[in-house]
Parts: C-alpha cells; sequence; structure tokens
C-alpha cells in the first residue's frame, strides 16, 4: 500500500510538471559509490539554453547532459495532434549516506524562464532492490530488463571503405549503431590507434535515427562516428574492439494506473555493447622517386606571381598551390628553386582543407616572400611536385611553368617585407533593422519611377520649346507678368476709380472699372482684350473649372457696370454700388483660382505620399523577420544565419540580405559563397560603398592573382569614366543635368535679366549635352552587365581544359573565389569561360556558379 501511495504522489508530480512544459525522471534512492541518471524532458523544440541546478554535498556529476529530441504524431478521430520535446540526460554518483539534492534547474524557452522542480535522492550504503517492506526491487528488474537485451537488439557494426590500401592512402572508418530499445546514452572513445594517423569528421551532436531493415527486423540505426586514418606503415594493421557504454531506458512492468491512461514512468539500465575490431591490409608503395613528395592521393600544382614587374630592393611574393584530396597535410612542402642576386625569406604555409569523406580535401598554399636585387630579366624555374595517383596506380611528377619577372633600377628605398601580406582588415557590419529590403531588386535606372520622371521633364522641355513663339510674344507684352500680377493691378485700378468717384467724374469712373475686368480676365486667361467677349469669356472660364456662379457673376458686374454708366439717377449710389460690385467680383474670382490650384496641388502630391507610405510600411513588415535573422549573427551564429537569410531571399531578392549573407559565408572562412554573395549583393546596388568594400576584402583572400588583360591607354582611360560612378549615379545626375536645363529654358523664356538671359543661352545646351553623355554611360555600364555573364568558382581547385573533354589537355588551374566571364554554358557539363587577363578555357559545369 504504501508503494502505491508513493506512486500515486510521483505520477501526481510528473503530471503537474508536465502542464508546466518540464518533467523530471530521477530515482528516489541509490546506493553510495553507484551511478544513476536524471533526465529532464522540455515539452518544446525551442529550448534556447539549459542550467542545471545546483548540487548539494554528497552528490558529484560523472557526465552530461546527452542532449535529445522527440517528435510525436498521432491522428484521434480524424484529428492530427503533434508534440515535441527536448530530453537533457546527466549520470551522477553519490559520494556519501543520507538526503542528497539537486537544486532546480533553469530553462530558457523563447524568451521565458522555467524552473523544474528539484530533485531529492536517499542515498544509502546497503541494497535496496529487495521486495521487503513493500519496495519494490528496481535494481533486480534492470538486471532482468538488461539481460533481456541480446546481440540482436543493440549492436554496432563497424566498417571501412576500404581494407587493402597503399601507405598513406586515407580510409574512411564508419561506427554505425542499430537498435531495437530505447538507446538514450552511448559513449566511446577511439583508443590510439598503432600505425594509423587518424582524424575525426565532425558530425552533429544531436543524433537523428532512421529505420534501415536487416533480414527480418527493422532496427533504429545511426551513423555514431566516423574517423579518417592514414596508414603510416605497411602489413596488416588493426583497429582494436572498442566498447561502448550505453544506457536503455525501458519502461517499468508494473503500473497500477495503465488502465487510466496514466504513463507509469521508466527505468534506466546500463549495456555495454562492443564494436568489433577490423583489419586493414597496408600494401607498400612502389619504388619511390628521389623527389617523392610523400602525397598519394590526386593533385594539381600550381605557382604564380603577385606581381611581374618590380623595382630591385622591393620584395614580391611567389604562392605556390596544392590542391586535390588525400594526404594533403602530411606532404613535403615543395621546393621553389631562388635564381642568384634574389633575397629570400621562410616560407609562410596557409591551410584551407577540410576533412571529408576522401580524406583532406582543399588547398595547401605556400608564400614564398623575395627581394630581387638585380636589374634585369629574373627567370624563375619551374615548380616541381611528385606524388602517388591513386586512380592511375602510378606516380605523376607535376611541374608548373617558369615565370618570368621583370626588375627594373630601384630608387634606393626599400619596402618592409610584411607589406606583401594580404591587408589585415574587418568586413564593414551588417545592414541592420529596418535597412533597405528592395524585394525587387532593380536598378533605378530603368525602373518605373526613372521613366516618369525624364518623361515629365521632356515633356516640359518640350512643351516650353513648342509654344517658344508664342510665349515669347505673351513675354514682350508682359502679358505673363500682368497675368501673374493681376489682382495687384485690378486692386490699384479700383482704387484709382474710386478716387475719380470721389471728384464726381462719372464717365471716366466706369470706364476704369470696366478697363479693370476686362483687365483682370485677360490677363488671367493669357488673351488680348479685344479678343474677348461675354460668350468666350464664360467658355474660358468655364476650361479652368471655375465654378459657373462665379462666372455669371462676374459677367453680371460687366454688365451693371455698363448700364449704371448710361442710367438715371443717384450717381454717387450708383458709382458705389458699382465699385462694391466690382470689387466683389474680382475677388470671388480671385478665390475661385487659388482654390483650384490648391487642389491640384494636392492632387499632385498624394500618389508620391501614398507611394512612401507604402514603401515604408512594407519595409517595416519585411525587417521584423530580418532582425531575428541579424540577432542570430551578432550572437555568432553564423550558421543559423546563414539559413534564415537564405529563406529570406527565397521571398524576394534584396542586396542588403545578400550583403549579410556574404558577412556570414566571411565568419565562416567560406570565402567563395561569400565573394558570390557579396557580388550579387553588388548587382543589386552597385553604388553601396560597403558592399564594394567588403567584397574587396574578401576578393584579397582569394588564392588566384588575376591581372588584367592589356589594353590601349585610351581604352582604359575610357572604362575607367565609364565606371567612374556606379549605373544609378550616373541616372541620377542625367536626370538633374536634364533638370538645370529646362531650368535654364524658362529664365530665358520668362525673366527680363539681361545677364541672367545670357546665362541661360550657355547653361542650356551645356547640361543637355552632359544630360546625353550621363545617359550614355549608364546604358553603356548595363549593356557591360546585361552581355557578360559572370560566375564563381566553387570548388577547391577546378582543372581548366583546352576542350570539353576530360582527356583533353590542361591549360591552367583556378582555385576558389576566383571570378571569370562566362562565354558558352550550352553544354550540360561542361562551360567555357575567360578570365580577365585574357586566358580563355574549358571547366566543369559544377565547378562554377553563375551570379
Amino acid at each position: 500500500m504504501k508503494r502505491y501511495i508513493f506512486l500515486l504522489f510521483s505520477l501526481m508530480s510528473v503530471c503537474f510538471l508536465q502542464a508546466q512544459r518540464v518533467r523530471v525522471a530521477a530515482p528516489k534512492q541509490v546506493t553510495v559509490g553507484e551511478e544513476f541518471q536524471v533526465e529532464y524532458v522540455v515539452y518544446t523544440q525551442d529550448v534556447r539554453r539549459f542550467q542545471l541546478g545546483r548540487l548539494s554535498n554528497g552528490v558529484e556529476k560523472v557526465f552530461g547532459p546527452a542532449t535529445s529530441s522527440q517528435s510525436n504524431y498521432q491522428f484521434i478521430d480524424g484529428h492530427a495532434s503533434s508534440s515535441s520535446s527536448v530530453s537533457f540526460t546527466y549520470v551522477f554518483v553519490a559520494t556519501k549516506k543520507g538526503s542528497v539534492s539537486i537544486g532546480p534547474a533553469h530553462i530558457f524557452v523563447n524568451g521565458q524562464e522555467l524552473a523544474s522542480t528539484p530533485v531529492k535522492i536517499m542515498a544509502t550504503t546497503g541494497s535496496h532492490g529487495s521486495m521487503s517492506n513493500g519496495y519494490y526491487d528496481t535494481r533486480s528488474d534492470s538486471r532482468s530488463a538488461a539481460s533481456k537485451v541480446t546481440a540482436k537488439d543493440l549492436f554496432i557494426k563497424v566498417s571501412a571503405n576500404k581494407t587493402t590500401v597503399y601507405e598513406q592512402e586515407p580510409v574512411l572508418l564508419t561506427y554505425k549503431v542499430y537498435t531495437t530499445k530505447n538507446l538514450r546514452q552511448l559513449i566511446g572513445k577511439m583508443p590510439d590507434l598503432a600505425g594509423f594517423h587518424v582524424q575525426e569528421i565532425d558530425l552533429p551532436q544531436q543524433k537523428t535515427f532512421h529505420k534501415e531493415r536487416i533480414g527480418k527486423r527493422v532496427y533504429n540505426c545511426v551513423t555514431w562516428s566516423q574517423y579518417v586514418m592514414y596508414p603510416q606503415m605497411t602489413g596488416t594493421l588493426k583497429v582494436p574492439p572498442l566498447t561502448f557504454h550505453g544506457v536503455i531506458q525501458v519502461p517499468n512492468s508494473f503500473n497500477p494506473f495503465e488502465a487510466f491512461g496514466i504513463d507509469g514512468g521508466s527505468t534506466s539500465f546500463k549495456k555495454d555493447v562492443v564494436a568489433p575490431e577490423l583489419a586493414i591490409k597496408v600494401l607498400p608503395l612502389p619504388n619511390r622517386p628521389a623527389n617523392f613528395s610523400g602525397g598519394v592521393g590526386h593533385f594539381n600544382l600550381s605557382a604564380q606571381l603577385n606581381k611581374k614587374e618590380v623595382k630591385a630592393g622591393n620584395p614580391i611574393t611567389i604562392r605556390v598551390v596544392v590542391s586535390g584530396a588525400g594526404n594533403l597535410k602530411l606532404i613535403k612542402q615543395p621546393i621553389i628553386q631562388i635564381p642568384k642576386g634574389v633575397e629570400s625569406y621562410d616560407v609562410k604555409v596557409t591551410d584551407k582543407t577540410q576533412l571529408t569523406t576522401k580524406g583532406a580535401e582543399g588547398n595547401m598554399i605556400y608564400d614564398q616572400v623575395v627581394i630581387p636585387h638585380q636589374e634585369g630579366l629574373v627567370a624563375i624555374p619551374p615548380v616541381k611536385f611528385c606524388y602517388y595517383d591513386l586512380s592511375q596506380k602510378k606516380y605523376i611528377t607535376l611541374q608548373t611553368e617558369p615565370m618570368d619577372l621583370v626588375v627594373s633600377r630601384g630608387d634606393g628605398s626599400s619596402k618592409d617585407i610584411l607589406s606583401v601580406d594580404l591587408p589585415n582588415e574587418d568586413i564593414l557590419p551588417l545592414k541592420k533593422g529596418d535597412s533597405t529590403l528592395d524585394n525587387i531588386g532593380n536598378l533605378f535606372f530603368g525602373s518605373t519611377v526613372y521613366y516618369i520622371i525624364l518623361i515629365l521633364l521632356l515633356s516640359i522641355g518640350g512643351g516650353l520649346s513648342f509654344y517658344y513663339r508664342k510665349r515669347f510674344a505673351y513675354r514682350v507684352d508682359m502679358v505673363f507678368k500682368r497675368g501673374k500680377n493681376a489682382n495687384r493691378i485690378a486692386s490699384s485700378r479700383l482704387r484709382a476709380a474710386e478716387l475719380l468717384m470721389l471728384k464726381n467724374k462719372n464717365l471716366d469712373f466706369y470706364d476704369e472699372v470696366l478697363q479693370t475686368l476686362w483687365g483682370y480676365a485677360s490677363d488671367k486667361l493669357n488673351l488680348p482684350v479685344e479678343h474677348l467677349s461675354r460668350e468666350n469669356l464664360s467658355e474660358q472660364f468655364s476650361k479652368i473649372d471655375i465654378a459657373k456662379e462665379v462666372i455669371d457673376n462676374y459677367i453680371s458686374a460687366i454688365d451693371e457696370c455698363e448700364f449704371e454708366r448710361y442710367a438715371p439717377g443717384d450717381e454717387k449710389g450708383n458709382m458705389k454700388r458699382t465699385l462694391t460690385v466690382a470689387m466683389k467680383a474680382i475677388a470671388d474670382m480671385e478665390e475661385a483660382i487659388k482654390k483650384l490650384k490648391s487642389s491640384k496641388k494636392k492632387a499632385f502630391l498624394f500618389l508620391p505620399l501614398l507611394f512612401c507610405l507604402s514603401f515604408f510600411f512594407s519595409a517595416q513588415l519585411s525587417a521584423q523577420t530580418k532582425s531575428d535573422v541579424d540577432n542570430l549573427y551578432q550572437k555568432g551564429n553564423y550558421v543559423q544565419a546563414v539559413k534564415g537569410y537564405e529563406k529570406l531571399l527565397k521571398q524576394g531578392e534584396s542586396a542588403a540580405l545578400y550583403y549579410n549573407l556574404g558577412n556570414c559565408y566571411y565568419r565562416l572562412d567560406n570565402i567563395p559563397h561569400a565573394v558570390l554573395s557579396y557580388e550579387r549583393a553588388q548587382r543589386l546596388a552597385p553604388s553601396d560603398e560597403d558592399i564594394r568594400f567588403n567584397l574587396q576584402l574578401a576578393q584579397s583572400k582569394t588564392i588566384d592573382n588575376l591581372t588584367p588583360e592589356s589594353e590601349m591607354i585610351f581604352v582604359t582611360w575610357y572604362k575607367a569614366l565609364v565606371n567612374l560612378f556606379s549605373i544609378d549615379s550616373w541616372a541620377y545626375l542625367s536626370l538633374v543635368c536634364l533638370f538645370i536645363s529646362i531650368v535654364a529654358l524658362v529664365v530665358y523664356l520668362f525673366v527680363d535679366i539681361e545677364i541672367l538671359r545670357k546665362l541661360s543661352k550657355i547653361v542650356l545646351p551645356l547640361f543637355f549635352f552632359f544630360f546625353l553623355i550621363n545617359t550614355f554611360f549608364a546604358i553603356q555600364q548595363v549593356y557591360l552587365l546585361d552581355s557578360e555573364t559572370h560566375g564563381i568558382i566553387m570548388s577547391p581547385s577546378a582543372v581548366v581544359r583546352k576542350m570539353p573533354d576530360q582527356k583533353s589537355a590542361d591549360s591552367f588551374i583556378l582555385h576558389e573565389g576566383s571570378k571569370v566571364r562566362i562565354i558558352d554554358n550550352s553544354m550540360s557539363q561542361w562551360t567555357e569561360i575567360k578570365l580577365s587577363d585574357g586566358r580563355q578555357g574549358w571547366i566543369k559545369a559544377d565547378n562554377v556558379e553563375a551570379i
């Protein structure tokens, strides 16, 4: 009964913890000196950090945490549900008798902190596994369960990709686990192997099992560890058997609450698994040549100078690159023969290899700094490299082309040899937050906005030019000046009419008021007075959308003035009424025209305002998810940041996203992908200085030193002029020049100041010519981008051949990160490329990726 009450209490605790999304599984009683396991299960996949609680005196941590994740999917009554959890398993040992405890663990999930319940355990010195005193014997249960796990339920396969190899030939050793049980933990360390140089391949710490059938049974299996071994001696070398210490979890056999759907808990026990030994037969290499480098595999060799002309006393760098796959890290350094009269320094070795299933793959770079002291042509002999080719089963001697160095007379000064090293600078930071997220990714030049502005400016200029003669005549007659100052002139003339009224000059008064009304209309409509009548006055004002009531009142004022001119009666009273009506008619007309201009101006500004607001809100929406990925980069989680930026780029291209992606790859020392990302960012935002700087810095980390092809000096000057600014910069300049030329045209037509008119006659044609030139330079850059497709070499090394055939002769070798121009990509397996120095050839299509 006590056991049932205790079990019920434990199950209630577990249910409460599950509600809190954390469950703790731990024994209540252990033996001093015996290892025991505590498991924390968090029911979510978004655990950011797990912090174990404080350990009391008498308990020590032996191992942990071992992390695993689990996802469950089920269908009930047609409804799908899923759950996921992450478990953290620790192994402890009690060091003294009595009560020991483990404080609450702290788990950080989605910005929130959760705490588990503390663990309290009673450590005893005697056996606690009997059935006496009402307690169940869990140790005997564990021993019984362990005895039931046979070699068919849990075993490890050891395999090698080759069992007969040559000395120094890389061998891939794989340990693969097969189990039908709930394997929670497995520990095993590779011992030192006699006769092998061993390197371990990095595999994910969190293991993911998959199903695999062997015979009639289906197993959960996973590749547990992999090693690359380089045999250092001949004969039969053995990989000894390796014992792995595992922990298996099984459900408790007795569960009185199983009928109620309540989990009865589980028990963990240890199980040792022995991986069998493996024998590798190592054959000796054939008679080794005297110049054998020790290299076994398949390699390429290249050599280059960082510059072909130098002054005496100044340093240069001879770079030799051995690339390929095999035992790259174990080869001897290639010997560079230094001519007489040339001082040499220590060789700088740069390892750009990574461990793969083929062995070390990548590039070993050897930089030799030398200083020539004699003038003339210095011939640097070819560099040789001898290795054993596994595919051809013979020794291959590679040889570079001889290199010529032109040494001119020195100026007596000498540079520090360290100046030939790459610049010790760092990339510029991210474009964070709500920075430009141009999901469209188009240039301003050629965009809809560009064409709208261009057509608008050209229309204004064309309209002014078309009406030049007519408007010039109006300028001479001061019509426009009167139109602009119509209200002021009308007010002045009405004041003069008022003076005539006070002097009782009725005929002169009415003539002045009539001339004021007709003159105001003439000025506003830009029509001569003799062309105006009551009919066309009403028609012309209606064309500019003046209200009919305002027009009728204005014509009524003219009619009343003419009627009162000859009407008998109180002359002073008539003149006063006529003056009031005329002033009101002019005031109403002026107010109607001002409202009309104001409404048109608001309508014109509404669309740009709406466009700006929509762009602002779309940028805010895009920046929210982008800022999350930016935070991953700031925390140093570059691998996850790469995945985040690439996911965002699938939604739409953006210069800022490509730039940030390039920064991630640069931090991961993945130079070819960094160069590719920066190049794509520069195509979307050619005028961005940050992109240009980071691209140049990434290119300085590449291996190949590609010099441009020689050309005539005026062609170089022309290209430099065209590339002085970006495409969009030329576009902005062209529009500014066009705007200035239109302003000059307006000044020439409508300004009376003679010096400004003369200046505008010079500015107008000059800036219109600049508009044409800037537009031509922008078109020229677009043509160069569209007519030439460039790509980046993505493989560690790529052999460029003379013909698209694997058996064709080699032309030269390129390395990762180099930029090439793609000439022909019509073939599925081969691509024709051309370098900036004029060399061209065929390369495997999977070695290059188009920008």
